[in-house]
């Protein structure tokens, strides 16, 4: 009889204890869930063109200037600037291409990174062919809208840039949207030589989605602006122009400007914004819960 109750105590015991490892393990899952969302929006913060607004050149406030930028950080080169689009940040060149994956126009630990041009391109943009590279994120900051163009209306209807370096602004118009593998080396070959540009170019303009007949030839010089794709594992998204010198003035800019339709942000577009692992972990809360409820269903029932 003693042995009897020693034994149910001991199960009840345990039972217990399992009871509040469980809720432990649920608050836990929670709290790293919460967290994860909260790191995600940093991330974002962080990558917003808003942070920079006080370098951008002919803008500057309280004493800033885009030489100040520079100052703090030798490597910035330019401002790049695709209108109708959040793209408005400074421009970075490092000594490779890991440097500025993951860190930002001040010379600071970033994940977002910054807008960087390949390091085998000359610095004041000489070459025939410019690659410049930039994460693809969600919100629409970095180059999270270069996907965009892969719609038709965008293409059409989002035309030109600017690209300030060397004291002065550089009007770019795009003419070409193409999609293709992070290893294509017959389009990431920063500095094409002479001889080669207009094979270059009839490569580009085969391989594009979408090209817009502006009469770009191999004596133009054009700029790529290139981030992953999310339609394709080791894809790359690249919008196309070519630059002139001088800007185009804004009743160029604005003329058949593509107007967004402001939606609500639906549950599905939220979810992705949402990181896989933290979904796994909710999905795990969840289970858990499930099963609790369960062990509650049944401990009623026996009674």
């Amino acid at each position: 009889m003693k042995a009897n109750q020693i034994a149910g105590k001991t199960i009840k015991f345990i039972h217990g204890n399992i009871n509040i490892a469980l809720l432990t393990v649920i608050l836990l899952l929670i709290a790293f869930a919460g967290y994860a969302l909260w790191d995600s929006e940093q991330i974002y913060q962080a990558a917003d063109k808003s942070n920079y607004a006080v370098y951008k050149p002919g803008s500057a406030d309280e004493g800033r200037s885009f030489q100040e930028l520079q100052s703090l950080n030798a490597d910035v080169i330019a401002w790049l600037q695709v209108y109708g689009t959040n793209i408005d940040y400074p421009v970075t060149q490092g000594r490779d291409n890991m440097k500025y994956v993951n860190t930002n126009a001040e010379g600071l630990y970033s994940l977002s990174g910054a807008i960087f041009l390949d390091s085998g391109n000359s610095s004041d943009f000489s070459d025939f062919n410019s690659i410049l590279y930039g994460h693809h994120m969600e919100k629409k900051v970095m180059f999270g809208e270069i996907g965009t163009f892969s719609s038709r209306e965008v293409f059409d209807s989002r035309r030109y840039g600017n690209l300030y370096f060397n004291g002065k602004d550089h009007g770019i118009e795009f003419f070409a949207f193409l999609h293709t593998d992070a290893y294509d080396s017959a389009v990431f070959r920063p500095r094409v030589r002479e001889e080669a540009r207009g094979a270059y170019l009839d490569s580009l303009l085969g391989k594009a989605m979408y090209i817009r007949d502006i009469g770009v030839t191999a004596e133009d010089r054009i700029v790529l602006l290139s981030t992953c794709s999310a339609s394709s594992t080791n894809g790359r998204d690249i919008l196309i122009g070519r630059l002139r010198d001088g800007s185009y003035d804004d009743q160029t800019v604005t003329a058949g400007a593509y107007e967004e339709k402001e939606e609500a942000d639906s549950p599905i577009s939220l979810v992705r914004e949402i990181p896989l692992w933290s979904l796994l972990l909710l999905l795990i809360l969840a289970a858990l819960l499930v099963i609790r409820i369960f062990e509650i269903c049944r401990g009623r029932r026996r009674k």
